[in-house]
């Protein structure tokens, strides 16, 4: 029989393979690639997390630093992260200024910080109205091959639990705040947003977890971010055909079982980071 070739027809290339109900990578339509997580590998940020989702390789540093509260909110710290795709990733991305993907990966992260309260801001209070932290949640790709926001936010996630900011008092008579480097302390995760993406092939087909010529060929992506009460933090979808709610349903359910399989592999490699050297 007559095979596709890949490069001059992609499109049919990978509908050949859908008619079997798989993917050019051996994966099933609703399969994961295999995911690892590192924590704590920058030495010199206050937390940090390498993830790999299949290729796609997503590093997260994260840098407390102290700062006044804004006026309209004197008891809360801020939380500022920044998604950046340099052109090591990929040769689809350019040197210069943040491209269009990058700020959207960027503002997609913040409305999840947002939307399900992974750390309080309250907490990063110290002094109502005169102190408090922010953290810069530095998340960078070194290697793109698809599926970038879910990579994205398991380092994220997995660098929150691994921060330790160092314990911090003001001096009552001179009014410096004085750090203590030796004693740092954890932050308090209150919600564990997950995300599982999807993209559509043929206004029909649902595929999880695209590599990056997968998505090339969709006709609509989609991002269900869920916490661990399968409460919905965040949904994305930027353009491309419409979903059947029926669709939708089946994408939160996917993403909930997902999200349990992160959440075990995100606290065993917690856990074994705590065990003694």
């Amino acid at each position: 029989e007559f095979v596709v070739p890949r490069t001059a027809e992609p499109l049919e290339y990978h509908r050949s393979f859908l008619k079997e109900n798989c993917r050019p990578d051996g994966r099933e339509l609703g399969e994961f690639r295999t995911t690892t997580l590192n924590i704590g590998s920058i030495s010199t940020a206050d937390g940090s997390a390498l993830v790999k989702i299949g290729n796609t390789t997503v590093m997260c540093g994260i840098k407390g630093e102290l700062t006044s509260p804004a006026v309209d909110a004197p008891n809360k710290g801020y939380i500022v992260p920044n998604v950046d795709l340099p052109p090591l990733c990929s040769s689809r991305f350019r040197p210069g200024p943040p491209g269009e993907q990058a700020q959207a990966a960027s503002q997609f992260i913040a409305d999840v910080i947002e939307s399900s309260a992974v750390v309080q801001k309250e907490d990063l209070c110290i002094v109502k109205g005169k102190l408090c932290w922010v953290l810069y949640c530095d998340i960078m790709c070194l290697d793109y091959d698809g599926n970038l926001l879910d990579a994205c936010l398991i380092a994220l996630l997995a660098a929150l639990k691994n921060a330790r900011l160092p314990e911090v008092t003001v001096n009552k008579e001179t009014e410096v705040p004085e750090v203590t480097l030796e004693n740092r302390r954890g932050l308090n995760i209150h919600k564990h947003p997950v995300g599982a993406s999807f993209i559509v092939f043929d206004d029909s087909i649902m595929i999880v977890d695209p590599t990056a010529e997968e998505e090339s060929l969709s006709t609509a992506t989609i991002t269900v971010v869920t916490d661990e009460e399968e409460r919905l933090c965040a949904l994305h979808k930027p353009g491309g055909t419409s979903l059947s709610g029926e669709k939708l349903q089946d994408c939160i359910s996917r993403a909930t079982t997902r999200h349990r399989e992160v959440r075990k592999l995100i606290d065993k490699v917690t856990q074994s980071d705590k065990t003694p050297k």
